[in-house]
């Protein structure tokens, strides 16, 4: 068996570190638990120094997860590569410790439930999964695969020491004779999974020269036989109530995969409060750690390979992966009734921000999809415990901003002063800006991005797009009134806009340019080729509005409240009027369908259904795909999520789920065609609303062909 960390690098100084002793074990993960809870009330200075002064795992990790916050918050380059350095330090010395206590298991933390060394173990698997995550973000290829395959090794980790959790709860008793989770395959002996957590086992990975974790001793084992890499076989039938779901696929015998059966994430909760609550089978703090270590991983592993899009699902399949987000939202959930630690911590803010962020702004959902008021209890209680965060402050004011308040959220996260991580502060006001956008303050939001590029490296090119769109809109609500103040409107427009094509492409992810550079830059070509052939100021090439087609893009229609929709409606309107635009009539088809496309969006969230309904049909759909590619510089996506317009209409008009059935399969076939049109820009950007839409559909027994 090669000795794990081998294709680290090496590992100098390592080791001739002092091994931790099982008495010195708790008060370490006690100081640098202490010390990484200052990450969570965005002290992230203070958690580095404190962090710094401890050479345990503990404290590599949590230093690690300080970086790591750092990287994915602010997306910057600088600080990704110094977060890589510090997770693969602490992975090494993670891996380190385990060998020794493997070696001396009497030297070892002693528990009844893992194996020594599990607790560096799980160090190193969440060094792993993070180290994963900043290098998915790199902008190399290589460097993504690399985190791919990091991935894979963390899970074989995780499954492990998950594994030991489900034998011991067997060998005590605990949650004996439930079959929810498994059931024994009648004439083999051996159970089978019936409600997978999706993410399924590599395929090989029993086969591994190295191997990240040795696993327990079972009393059957000959000596010196190498542990066996579970594959689905016997196990205790207690998994109905343990935190993790059942993560492999039966192989053994000859079965096929199961059916990846999402749950509904209320019902994902519900699982999540009848679990057994693990502080009843232990108080030792190491076995706490790992087992809340785990589900925060576990969880985390599965949302993210969810929400990987469909561009890279190939990719994925090179290292056996899918992820199941209900599965993963579930172990999120269990995981953060440790909140009090830095596992339950983050587990806490990741839930809070994948409903908030993402699944609050998808259209075709099951009633109570979104917990709402576990949603706020979870965020009071993480807002007592981490006070100085102003992470809370984004959480709440995306609650807000889902209930169609914007105003709100705007002061919400004006409350407070900076805070200590520039990351952070960065982010609250890219989210001020957009609820700027949405609520159609043009000035505040272009003076908002505008700061975002001194405060962030990540996307500069989007960020001057979005301010020129605003100066824009300027430009045509003041051009018949007040011309001398347009023009300076014009003119900060295409200074902005002008300076797009300076900062794409400077920035990539997976060895590929950002969609929102390859869109805005597409755009601005555009627009410079129609000013040259209409023989006018580029401001004035502009075609459908680019706040509006933005503010799609970033899920602002369901944010906006009745008087912010009609207001979005005569901006739209702008284009028609042939007083105030003389090019309507030369416009190209790709802008017509566009602006019908952008107009039936907000007749839906007006609840006008059968009025969004004809403009897709009339507007959008009278316009051919070889038609609109014909146009010089074409926007294309109109067409593709038409289609999934047209099936949250018909999602509507049925009554959601339980609606009638008839209006529910049109929902679904057209669901099908978005799903398989080709390839067009930004369609990640609705990729998770088609993929949510489809689940449900699914659970309301409405099936695609």
């Amino acid at each position: 068996m090669r000795r794990l960390g081998g294709l680290l690098g090496s590992r100098a100084g390592i080791s001739t570190s002092k091994s931790l002793t099982a008495l010195d074990e708790p008060a370490a993960l006690q100081d640098a638990m202490a010390s990484a809870a200052h990450i969570m009330n965005d002290d992230v200075e203070l958690a580095e120094a404190e962090l710094s002064k401890g050479s345990s795992p503990f404290h590599k990790l949590g230093l690690s997860t300080a970086l790591f916050l750092r990287a994915v918050l602010g997306f910057e380059k600088e600080v990704m590569e110094k977060a890589h350095a510090c997770l693969t330090d602490a992975e090494e010395v993670a891996s380190e410790h385990q060998r020794r206590a493997v070696r001396d298991p009497s030297k070892a933390h002693q528990s009844k439930i893992y194996s020594a060394g599990a607790e560096y173990a799980l160090c190193h698997a969440e060094s792993q999964l993070m180290s994963a995550v900043v290098a998915v973000l790199n902008e190399s290829l290589t460097e993504s695969l690399k985190g791919f395959y990091k991935l894979r090794k963390a899970f074989a980790t995780l499954h492990d020491i998950s594994e030991q959790e489900r034998r011991y709860l067997g060998r005590t008793g605990r949650g004996v004779g439930s079959s929810q989770t498994s059931v024994v395959t009648p004439g083999s002996g051996r159970e089978t999974p019936v409600m997978s957590s999706g993410v399924l086992t590599p395929a090989d990975s029993g086969e591994e020269e190295e191997d990240d974790f040795v696993d327990a001793k079972e009393s059957g084992s000959a000596p010196g036989t190498p542990p066996p890499t579970y594959r689905g076989g016997p196990a205790e039938r207690d998994m109905e109530k343990l935190s993790l779901e059942d993560t492999v696929t039966n192989r053994s015998n000859g079965g096929t995969p199961p059916t990846n059966t999402p749950i509904e994430s209320d019902s994902a909760l519900a699982q999540a409060d009848q679990e057994i609550d693990f502080r009843t089978i232990t108080s030792d703090p190491i076995d706490l750690f790992i087992h809340s270590g785990t589900a925060l991983c576990f969880g985390l592993l599965q949302v993210l390979l969810s929400m990987i899009p469909p561009a890279f699902a190939r990719l994925l399949s090179l290292f056996s992966f899918r992820g199941d987000r209900e599965a993963g939202l579930r172990m999120l959930w269990s995981a953060s009734k440790f909140k009090h630690n830095i596992n339950g911590a983050m587990a806490g803010l990741i839930t809070l921000g994948f409903y908030n962020g993402a699944v609050a702004f998808c259209d075709i959902l099951s009633p109570g999809a979104v917990p709402h008021t576990r949603l706020r209890n979870l965020l009071r209680e993480m807002r007592e415990l981490y006070p100085g965060s102003k992470l809370w402050l984004l959480e709440e004011a995306r609650m807000l901003g889902a209930d169609r308040q914007v105003e709100k959220a705007i002061a919400v996260v004006d409350q407070g002063q900076s805070s200590g991580l520039k990351q952070v502060n960065a982010l609250r006001m890219f989210e001020r800006s957009l609820n700027c956008m949405y609520a159609h303050r043009y000035e505040e939001c272009a003076q908002g991005f505008i700061e975002c590029v001194g405060m962030n490296s990540w996307s500069h090119g989007m960020y001057y797009y979005l301010a020129g769109s605003c100066y824009v809109e300027l430009y045509r609500l003041h051009k018949g009134r007040d011309p001398k103040l347009a023009e300076g409107y014009a003119a900060k427009a295409e200074e902005y806009l002008h300076t797009v094509p300076l900062h794409v492409g400077k920035k990539g992810f997976m060895g590929k340019q950002l969609p929102f550079d390859t869109f805005v830059g597409r755009k601005i070509k555009k627009w410079d080729y129609r000013a040259e052939k209409w023989g006018c100021k580029m401001v004035d090439a502009v075609g459908v509005s680019p706040v509006e087609e933005m503010a799609y893009f970033w899920s602002g229609f369901r944010r906006r409240n009745v008087e912010q929709l009609r207001t979005s409606l005569e901006r739209l309107a702008w284009s028609e009027d042939v007083k105030a635009n003389p090019h309507w009539e030369r416009e190209s088809a790709d802008e017509k369908a566009t602006l019908a496309m952008l107009r039936a969006t907000c007749f839906r969230f007006l609840g006008e259904i059968p009025k969004a309904k004809a403009t897709i049909t009339e507007g959008v759909f009278s316009h051919d795909l070889a038609e609109v590619k014909a146009c010089d510089h074409p926007d294309t996506w109109a067409l593709p999520v038409a289609h999934y317009e047209l099936a949250v209409c018909y999602w509507d008009e049925a009554g959601g789920q339980g609606g009638d059935r008839a209006m529910l399969q049109k929902c679904s076939d057209s669901l099908l065609k978005v799903e398989r049109w080709e390839s067009y820009e930004l369609e990640a950007r609705v990729g998770l609303k088609i993929t949510t839409g489809r689940e449900t559909l699914r659970k309301c027994g409405i099936s695609s062909p």
